[in-house]
């Protein structure tokens, strides 16, 4: 089982998932905004290096990073989590209060519905 990433993590391999690989200067850029430091981000990386979420290519000067868990991977291990901790697994529990958060527009809806109906029919 992939280990859950923390919301740090998260954002560190959303910029990952959106265009790899990334040299750990092209992360610190792309989180500025948040002011967090380059030595910050350098150390996030061997954590997450550490706990098996990226990879680091080390075959030119600048060191690049991969991720190694997918979106979906991240999705499910964040959404079992929760679903177990929140929700005491009840599936129609999480699905409900998803869906009563936010309006969902009508092609989510029919999105939705579409899956239920492939779940039923197997």
């Amino acid at each position: 089982m992939k280990p859950k990433p923390t919301d740090a993590e998260l954002e560190i391999l959303n910029i990952l998932w959106q265009d790899e690989p990334k040299t750990v200067r092209e992360v610190h850029d792309l989180l500025k905004a948040k002011a967090v430091g380059y030595t910050t981000i350098l150390k996030q990386l061997q954590v997450m290096k550490e706990k098996g979420l990226v990879k680091r290519d080390e075959s030119k000067r600048s060191h690049s990073y991969y991720s190694l868990i997918s979106q979906e991977q991240a999705q499910i291990t964040m959404l079992d989590h929760i679903l177990d901790k929140v929700f005491n697994g009840s599936k129609s529990a999480l699905f409900m209060r998803a869906l009563s958060a936010k309006p969902s527009s009508k092609e989510e809806l029919a999105e939705i519905k579409a899956l239920l109906e492939n779940m039923e029919l197997g």
